[in-house]
């Protein structure tokens, strides 16, 4: 915190894990493992693929093949993978700011240039701008990378969206990263739609990358997957991770995920509960207390995006008032992208009583 902040005595509401306890199913399981004495070289238990198979079935309506499968360290890795698999230093890769950081840095400290595809702001939400993603395309263009659903706003995209992105880009011969580590966690009754799933197009130029990490609150078990159905994608992709031993998973990683998945479904609809509470008391809370500061209801995540622009103040100041005057750690919304500008991003993930503390500190500087 002191590097990042400068100060130690801050309320922290900025790493994008929850502070309720990962579940006892979870812990369970592991503990289980770890009363046997030995902890050697393992193989993937037979469950894995089937408990991933069978939930994106009844939770997607996706059947995906074992085929298409793989284990990947992380998806932000996964991201780094497909970029050195699929392109060369010097080439393009595209992003949608305001989104992920990560999805600009690891492109760019691979020697690839990032472009930009801003989302435009409609009605208080976001929107792809087609018109302008295929005016900067070119034949240096080879992957763009998506947040589905949108972080750092909590936008689930729709099908008509994702089959449009998809046209696009089929066409042009780039390949969609498609980051749905939050599709587990979709709020208000909205209904996350699996890129790859949503045309032959997007299956075409898909690769999509999942996890239950940030569902079950497991985010140290590090147990990423990728789904590939092009086999002139999936072919290459896979020797690569497989001829660099980074398609198997430690240990402890398909222990956690088989726990998680054929366990979890009602400690899930519990916690969608009490986060959808908690983007409820944010909203009545600012609206009452503090109405230049709009929450955008999130469509999916615990992740909260502030709209501050209406406190007129520069990001330097912006800053200035969270972390200086309010002593509260957010990530301010220019570490997205500069259209974040204004923005500020809450995690919700924690006990109400937590959220009140930090909007009351927030409320006494205003």
């Amino acid at each position: 915190m002191q590097r990042r902040y400068g100060r130690t005595d801050l309320l922290p509401l900025w790493i994008a894990d929850m502070d309720f306890a990962t579940p006892d199913f979870v812990i369970d399981a592991l503990r289980k493992r770890l009363e046997h004495p030995v902890l050697g070289y393992t193989v993937d238990p037979p469950e894995l693929w089937p408990s991933v198979i069978n939930w994106i079935w009844s939770h997607h309506q996706y059947k995906v093949e074992v085929d298409w499968l793989s284990y990947i360290p992380g998806i932000v890795k996964g991201i780094g993978f497909v970029v050195n698999v699929f392109s060369k230093p010097g080439d393009k890769i595209i992003i949608q700011p305001p989104v992920y950081h990560p999805f600009r840095i690891t492109p760019e400290r691979n020697d690839r240039e990032v472009i930009y595809n801003p989302l435009k702001e409609v009605n208080g939400r976001y929107e792809m701008d087609f018109d302008q993603l295929e005016s900067i395309m070119n034949n240096k263009c080879r992957v763009l990378v998506m947040s589905n659903p949108q972080n750092p706003s909590g936008i689930v995209w729709s099908v008509e969206t994702l089959q449009k992105l998809a046209h696009i880009c089929n066409e042009h011969h780039i390949i969609v990263i498609s980051d749905e580590i939050h599709c587990d966690m979709t709020l208000f009754g909205h209904k996350h739609h699996v890129f790859t799933s949503v045309s032959d197009e997007a299956a075409e130029c898909g690769i999509v990358f999942g996890a239950p990490t940030k569902t079950f609150n497991m985010a140290g078990i590090v147990s990423s997957f990728a789904i590939v159905p092009n086999k002139k994608l999936r072919e290459p992709f896979f020797r690569w991770l497989i001829a660099n031993e980074l398609n198997e998973p430690n240990i402890f990683a398909p222990i956690a995920t088989i726990a998680a998945l054929q366990k979890g479904e009602n400690w899930r609809q519990q916690m969608l509960k009490y986060l959808e509470e908690n983007v409820l008391f944010v909203e009545q809370y600012c609206k009452e207390n503090m109405p230049k500061i709009k929450p955008w209801r999130p469509e999916a995540s615990f992740l909260v995006w502030l709209d501050c622009r209406e406190l007129h103040l520069s990001h330097s100041e912006l800053i200035n008032l969270f972390v200086n005057k309010a002593r509260l750690a957010f990530n301010d919304g220019v570490m997205f992208g500069s259209n974040g500008q204004g923005f500020m991003r809450m995690n919700i993930g924690t006990p109400r009583a937590i959220l009140k503390t930090a909007l009351d500190k927030l409320k006494v500087v205003l």
